[in-house]
């Protein structure tokens, strides 16, 4: 994880210094995680039917195979917008096969599942303590490297990633039964929406994605434009928001009973969209850095949290697949909201983008957070 906040932000990077286009830069994001939304519910089935741990193999293998292509573009001199949106979505492709993989391999690791919680929690504590220190060792990283070379120590960074899924258990491919994939598929959608829990915590998932994490693509500006810096600001921002995902995560390690969890989502989520909004109408980075502490709290806390609750409770032989939906609600629409700030930045500027989107995931965590706060408490 290091290895691919290094990458993700010398991406965005390279995309806006050579570009100054916040629209592209949306782009960029949509293409790197926008196949998810397709993608991940039919690996969803494949998890269910598959070995895992082979499958966790060949999708490390093709994401370093494409941090190689954009090392080698990059080194050489020759890379182009079209090239980085292609390779974002071959990697957009490999990301929605491999999320829902290696989340429903936390079941087949741990004997006691009244464990599982935690060990969402502490999956969420590495990612996000990579996403805290990964952003600003590459702002500080650009100062003095090419981002070329941000794309090669990624590539790197997955030898170490085949090693370790190497050594994970084998188990007896086949959970997921006859009458096949259609069906499987359609009652895993059918138990989504008639579990009213499940069809809340998606839905709070979503929106929360949608507008409060779409402060990736509008970081670049905020750093170059509205706080007068460079690639290092940009670092700066993002780990802000990581330090607030790794409280986050601290916090649900030590409060992380799926019950208790359930009745604080609305706040959580409604925390996000109020930072991201405040964020909008900073005038000085160091108040800004705070507030998208916040944001960063508020977006992991209730993604994971979401993510404990579905795996607490989401029967064995459909884990695959209802994680595979929580993974598009989550990652896959992350960029589709990215995409549309990206756009809207373009017209009306990134401080009002970010006022608008904070609002609307205000009022759809208020909205969605009670009524799922209103449900009898998982189990």
């Amino acid at each position: 994880m290091l290895g691919t906040w290094l990458q993700q932000i010398a991406l965005i990077w390279l995309v806006y210094r050579t570009t100054e286009s916040a629209f592209l830069v949306g782009l960029v994001t949509f293409a790197n995680q926008g196949p998810m939304v397709v993608v991940a519910p039919l690996s969803g089935l494949l998890a269910d039917r598959f070995d895992r741990r082979r499958m966790l193999l060949l999708t490390q293998s093709l994401a370093a195979i494409q941090a190689v292509l954009l090392a080698l573009l990059a080194l050489s001199g020759v890379i182009l917008t079209w090239h980085i949106v292609a390779l974002a979505f071959f990697y957009g492709i490999v990301l929605g096969v491999d999320t829902p993989v290696r989340h429903s391999l936390f079941a087949e690791l741990i004997d006691d599942r009244n464990d599982i919680a935690n060990a969402v929690a502490l999956n969420s504590f590495l990612m996000n303590a990579a996403r805290l220190v990964g952003p600003s060792i590459a702002g500080v990283a650009l100062l003095f490297v090419s981002e070329g070379l941000c794309f090669l120590l990624n590539a790197l960074s997955y030898l170490a990633v085949l090693w370790v899924a190497a050594t994970l258990p084998r188990r007896q491919a086949g959970l997921l039964k006859p009458p096949g994939y259609g069906r499987a598929l359609s009652d895993a959608i059918a138990y989504a929406w008639n579990d009213r829990t499940t069809r809340f915590l998606l839905a709070l998932v979503a929106s929360t994605a949608f507008f409060a994490s779409s402060y990736t693509v509008l970081m670049p500006v905020f750093a170059r434009e509205v706080f007068g810096g460079g690639a290092e600001t940009l670092g700066f921002l993002v780990g802000a928001a990581g330090l607030g995902a790794v409280v986050g995560t601290g916090y649900l390690a030590a409060r992380g009973a799926p019950a208790v969890l359930t009745g604080r989502l609305m706040f959580t989520s409604a925390l996000a969209g109020l930072a991201l909004a405040a964020v909008g109408f900073a005038p000085f980075l160091w108040l800004a850095l705070p507030l998208m502490a916040c944001v960063g709290f508020g977006i992991i806390v209730t993604a994971a949290s979401s993510n404990m609750i579905l795996q607490s409770t989401v029967p064995d032989d459909r884990r695959g697949r209802i994680v595979s939906f929580y993974a598009a609600a989550f990652l896959g629409v992350m960029p589709l909201g990215g995409l549309a700030a990206g756009a809207l930045a373009g017209g009306i500027g990134a401080p009002a983008t970010a006022v608008a989107f904070g609002m609307c995931c205000l009022l759809a965590g208020l909205t969605v957070g009670k009524r799922l706060r209103n449900l009898p408490g998982p189990g």
